[in-house]
């Protein structure tokens, strides 16, 4: 049996629709009853269940299970911080999964995690890691750049701009390298953990096959959906100071948190899936063309 807890969230539903689509058996964490009809109706076994309340956790997993948790924030909202989703989750899974024994447990981490990172986020991720080491057992972790796709939050914030706007705002210089990852190809790589967990033991930076700086990505994204625009870049000081303004809003476009992740590279090995999975993921032009059309 595969257990995902974050199977709502877009990766999630990706992994859930590749899941169904090979037969495999599907038992999914979810966080109140009926919150998902499209579950039952695809006969996936549900389990209400809160990673960040260990209460609802108890015997939510069996020793053949296969645990994976996707279940992650890249803001912080009210209750739901870094530390309470990342850190806390995380441990608490973690705990019921060593008392159930479960047979394997995957972690989808971020490139970058770093226990003395300036980002919240970043930082709250690698602790997260280290939860999942220190708890014993079997497990992988991923470490994957930014995933692009049907329905993925970057891409939707890019096109909708470019819907409105004449031209195309880059924060910044835009020269902070990128590696984004085609999720049909992150795909592939969890589902090679899925069918050989023990050959996949261990941390896994998972990246596309380029290094692209940010102004690069979206200039690409432009000319790919039929959009190009000009673009121009905005002072990042500026761009702070309507980020802290934003942030009055119930749900900001940006957070400083975020700004700041675009000044900095976030990128591994052009050859990282390769030389760990076997294959050359796709290019992100290629990507885009596949699944804008």
């Amino acid at each position: 049996m595969i257990f995902i807890a974050g199977a709502s969230g877009f990766i999630g539903g990706h992994l859930v629709d590749h899941l169904l689509r090979r037969g495999e058996k599907i038992r999914a964490l979810v966080r109140s009853a009926g919150a998902d009809e499209r579950f039952t109706r695809s006969g996936i076994q549900t389990v209400v269940g809160d990673i960040t309340q260990p209460e609802t956790l108890k015997g939510v997993l069996s020793p053949d299970d296969l645990v994976i948790h996707l279940v992650g924030i890249i803001e912080e909202k009210g209750p739901a911080t870094f530390q309470q989703v990342h850190v806390r989750g995380t441990t608490n899974l973690v705990a019921e999964a060593k008392q159930a024994g479960v047979r394997h447990f995957f972690y989808q981490s971020a490139l970058g995690a770093d226990l003395n990172s300036w980002s919240g986020y970043l930082r709250t991720k690698a602790e997260a890691e280290e939860a999942v080491k220190a708890g014993g057992l079997s497990h992988t972790i991923f470490r994957p750049s930014l995933i692009i796709g049907p329905w993925d939050g970057f891409t939707k914030k890019i096109l909708d701009m470019l819907k409105i706007s004449p031209v195309l705002p880059v924060p910044g210089d835009g020269k902070a390298r990128f590696q984004p990852v085609y999720v049909k190809d992150w795909l592939r790589c969890i589902q090679a953990v899925i069918e050989s967990p023990g050959a996949y033991r261990g941390t896994f930076d998972i990246g596309g096959p380029e290094h692209l700086t940010y102004q690069e990505i979206v200039e690409m994204l432009a000319q790919v959906s039929g959009h190009t625009r000009m673009s121009v870049n905005i002072p990042m000081g500026l761009m702070r100071f309507a980020a802290r303004a934003a942030g009055l809003l119930p749900t900001p476009p940006v957070t400083l948190d975020q700004l700041r992740l675009l000044e900095q590279d976030n990128i591994t090995a052009p050859d990282a899936v390769r030389r760990s999975f076997g294959f050359d993921p796709l290019p992100l032009r290629d990507a885009l063309k596949e699944f804008l059309a």
